[in-house]
């Protein structure tokens, strides 16, 4: 892609900014060298580390404000009065099609009213979720929604399948990624009557043929289906319970192999293997949660990641411009509108154009 993309990055938002922002700006420019940064915030906290990363420096612009959404901020506050914040400023560089995207480590629940006040949805969309990835034993899959949404209808896990299907298309790089509905057991009758809606419906449009039907918790890590279509409140839970399970497990890891003097022997044996594992199992890898369905391009960092899982993000965010991940919603929005009208047309014995208008 010849065209330079411009990231607006929200360089207060996290733990550990600006200096967090600014070194992840520094690895995803060697990753990704079509790319200049538009950094909102402090002015001389920014200028003084890009002072010492000449590369980065010279394709980086400084937007100053001293205002900054609080980690712990109500949305609602931080919608009404933080209009002049780092956060708001990047993300309005999107909307007036200054940056062709945002990445922010900042307060999640701001970050989302924010962008879909400013952005908007997009037109079929009820509802934005926030997708991201998990690592599998088959591979990585998509799970959507974590958290944007705590309770959906029948319509809204119909649309996440939709966005995580094109996720997973745009990012992991599948042609064919296969959707499971997170349910508490395979059974059809099992679930609730918005899950058990949504299957239906899935299968009476164009994904049918990837919708492999219900999944179950073990299921995600197993890999079972590409994309894991569930409400926010089920995947928030699902995907904290994971992030504890592998701390756990590694500190598992950790007192066994101190435990004696065998034990840290085998350890320095099976060093290279370990850190093998370490690498795979790394969160900074998958960093970069997306805000699915807005009329641009939004991604949230983990707010306490360091530069690398940082630079991942912007990672993210850069995949899914250089590959119209909206204009791919957008059709796919089209096709199941067109299936679903037809399908309704067909059990009432109607023209589906009339059901279309």
């Amino acid at each position: 892609m010849s065209t330079r993309l411009r990231i607006a990055l929200d360089a207060m938002g996290g733990d550990h900014a600006p200096d967090m922002v600014v070194d992840g700006a520094d690895i995803a420019r060697e990753r990704c060298p079509n790319v200049d940064f538009l950094f909102v915030g402090d002015e001389q906290r920014i200028n003084a580390l890009l002072d010492a990363r000449p590369a980065l420096k010279a394709i980086s612009q400084v937007r100053h404000t001293a205002d900054v959404v609080a980690m712990d901020a109500k949305p609602s506050v931080a919608l009404r009065s933080g209009r002049g914040s780092s956060m708001r400023l990047a993300i309005d560089a999107v909307a007036s099609g200054e940056a062709a995207s945002v990445v922010s480590a900042g307060n999640t629940g701001a970050l989302m009213a924010m962008a879909k006040f400013v952005l908007k949805t997009l037109p079929g969309i009820d509802r934005p979720a926030i997708a991201s990835m998990l690592p599998t034993m088959r591979g990585d899959c998509v799970m959507l929604d974590l958290g944007a949404n705590l309770e959906c209808d029948a319509d809204n896990l119909v649309q996440f399948a939709v966005l995580g299907t094109v996720f997973a298309q745009t990012v992991l790089g599948l042609l064919e990624p296969t959707i499971g509905l997170l349910n508490v057991g395979s059974e059809e009758q099992k679930g609730h009557e918005a899950i058990r809606t949504a299957a239906s419906a899935l299968r009476a449009t164009p994904l049918a043929r990837n919708f492999h039907g219900f999944v179950e918790g073990t299921d995600i890590a197993a890999g079972t289906v590409d994309v894991v279509v569930t409400d926010g409140f089920t995947g928030n839970v699902a995907l904290k319970t994971a992030e504890g399970t592998g701390k756990l497990f590694g500190e598992f890891l950790r007192r066994t192999f101190q435990s004696s003097l065998l034990a840290k022997l085998g350890y320095l044996l099976a060093r290279t293997a370990f850190n093998k594992l370490r690498q795979r199992m790394d969160p900074r890898r998958y960093n970069g949660a997306m805000f699915l369905g807005l009329q641009g391009v939004c991604v949230k960092s983990h707010g306490g990641t360091d530069g690398l899982g940082f630079a991942n993000a912007i990672c993210v965010a850069v995949d899914l411009v250089q590959h119209g991940f909206n204009e791919k919603i957008r059709k796919e929005l089209a096709l199941l509108q067109e299936s679903l009208q037809a399908a309704s047309a067909a059990a009432s014995g109607s023209d589906p154009q009339a059901v279309a208008q």
